[in-house]
């Protein structure tokens, strides 16, 4: 067996005779300085390994400093300074546009914050608008310098100390968009100890050493003549962490084999949609609470997306009044075209499988899709305003609620959930709609809906056989396999996290 002397690298060999002749203490400038290491790197990367060996120790120590950040000239002026000189040299007042005029490039706006902050100005109406009057703090300010002014002459000469500098003004200056920036100064010291001096007592020396064996060694025999490094298998080594793709994006990838399996194709489409495709032609009534601006995204730029299919806008229309030949009695009232083309971000992914529907009304097809969708709301630990949707049909002769039941059993039973259930539900574009729920720790959970597409949606499609279709959270599903008790803790950046979720 290897002793812990024998597995001493060179590197290390060399710090620890360092150590012993610089009196057990040296920091890695002295290191290099002493003509034996030539780089930083080295001299740490040996005292790391003495370290997890027990033959040093290694203290560090941080100092921080307050710096003026690149680009920031040295004799730099604050905006605040600049507006109350200008409006003292108004008469103490002055008319908003003409501090903009003084104050050119939008730091009149900048500087109007901080009036109003640190109650230098008020704003007070005039004549021909609002005008910019100095109060008794602002008029006192013209003769005495500000903390952050202070502060600022100090940084000019060089780096301040955090604890030398005036808190307030730190805190001030930092408020302001890339005005100071931090530096953190890192002293390193490395210390021998008694097993190490130990190490040095028992007679090293550093010589040269083979680490690997080439053929050159071998074929001159050089190999009977050279020292080999000897290793010990009980030495501490760094945990290598391979890449692997976030646990999110391995899910999304089961999902999508497991449906290109069982023979479906992918879809996608556009975040930004026309009410139309999102709700219309899904049968969803104009005045659905699900179209207020509470539950859906509306954009102001664009504010609308015109659709230019005329005819089919007109079959939507009357299926939406009259129900059509459908047999259907539709919401009655008057359908505005105005309101399905406003412009919004999709609540489901059910547009990009109406739209293949649309252009495919012949079975038979099995589409799915896996992408983003965008509700209004409320952040918890269960709901998130951006989130994403599996989301599918089935167009064919034979299709029924029976298929759709045991496709959903079956995808559910591959995603590791073995008691599934479904009960009535109602949504505006299915009859008969179910919900989906699974057992997991001792309570049903649900996870999303399905039905049987209503020929309200099919007939201005010209889709002539049944549809069946579904929709389920992705994250709830993720959440359920993972047992994450919060759904944002899935979107956090932990990188301890990532590398210690299995590969499965």
């Amino acid at each position: 067996m290897v002793s812990e002397t024998e597995s001493l690298s060179r590197n290390e060999r060399k710090l620890l005779l360092l150590l012993d002749a610089s009196g057990g203490r040296i920091t890695p400038e002295k290191a290099i300085e002493s003509g034996e290491f030539s780089l930083d790197v080295e001299v740490m990367g040996a005292a790391s390994w003495l370290s997890s060996k027990g033959m040093a120790e290694i203290k560090e120590t941080q100092t921080r400093f307050v710096v003026l950040s690149e680009g920031v000239p040295k004799d730099v002026r604050l905006p605040e300074r600049k507006a109350i000189e200008a409006i003292d040299s108004a008469g103490g007042s002055m008319p908003m546009p003409k501090l903009a005029d003084a104050m050119p490039g939008g730091e009149d706006k900048i500087a109007i914050g901080w009036l109003k902050r640190k109650k230098l100005a008020d704003m007070v109406k005039g004549a021909d608008g609002t005008d910019i009057v100095l109060t008794d703090v602002g008029k006192a300010a013209l003769g005495k310098e500000m903390p952050e002014e202070a502060l600022l002459k100090k940084l000019a000469g060089g780096p301040v100390k955090e604890g030398d500098a005036d808190p307030e003004a730190v805190k001030g200056l930092r408020g302001r968009q890339k005005m100071i920036a931090d530096l953190v100064e890192v002293r390193r010291e490395i210390k021998i100890t008694k097993l190490g001096r130990k190490a040095v007592e028992s007679g090293i020396a550093v010589g040269e050493e083979v680490t690997q064996v080439t053929d050159e060694l071998i074929q001159t025999g050089k190999w009977r003549d050279v020292e080999f490094r000897k290793y010990d298998v009980r030495a501490f080594a760094p945990t290598a962490h391979p890449a692997k793709k976030n646990p999110l994006s391995r899910l999304a990838l089961e999902v999508r084999t497991l449906f290109a399996e069982m023979g479906f194709q992918e879809v996608d489409g556009e975040y930004v949609v026309p009410a139309f495709w999102n709700l219309d032609v899904l049968f969803i009534p104009q005045d659905h609470p699900a179209r207020e601006l509470q539950d859906t995204f509306y954009l102001e730029e664009p504010a609308s997306i015109p659709v230019d299919d005329d005819a089919l806008v007109e079959a939507v229309r009357e299926i939406h009044e009259t129900g059509g030949d459908t047999g259907s009695t539709g919401w009655g009232g008057e359908w505005s075209r105005e309101v399905a083309e406003r412009a919004l971000l999709r609540t489901h992914t059910t547009i990009n499988t109406i739209r293949y529907l649309h252009k495919h009304p012949e079975p038979p097809a099995k589409v799915f899709s896996l992408s983003r969708i965008f509700r209004k709301e409320a952040m918890d630990s269960t709901h998130l305003p951006e989130f994403t949707q599996i989301e599918g049909f089935i167009l064919d002769e034979n299709a029924s609620f029976d298929m759709l039941v045991g496709l959903i059993k079956e995808f559910y039973s591959k995603m590791g959930f073995d008691t599934i259930r479904v009960r009535p539900a109602y949504f505006p574009y299915t009859e008969p709609s179910l919900e989906v729920e699974v057992f997991f720790n001792g309570k049903w959970m649900e996870l999303g809906g399905a039905g049987v597409i209503r020929p309200e949606v099919l007939a201005p499609m010209g889709v002539g056989h049944p549809v069946i279709a579904w929709g389920f959270g992705f994250e709830r599903l993720a959440m359920l396999k993972w047992d994450v008790a919060d759904i944002r803790d899935l979107y956090v950046s932990d990188v301890e996290y990532l590398r210690n979720t299995p590969l499965f």
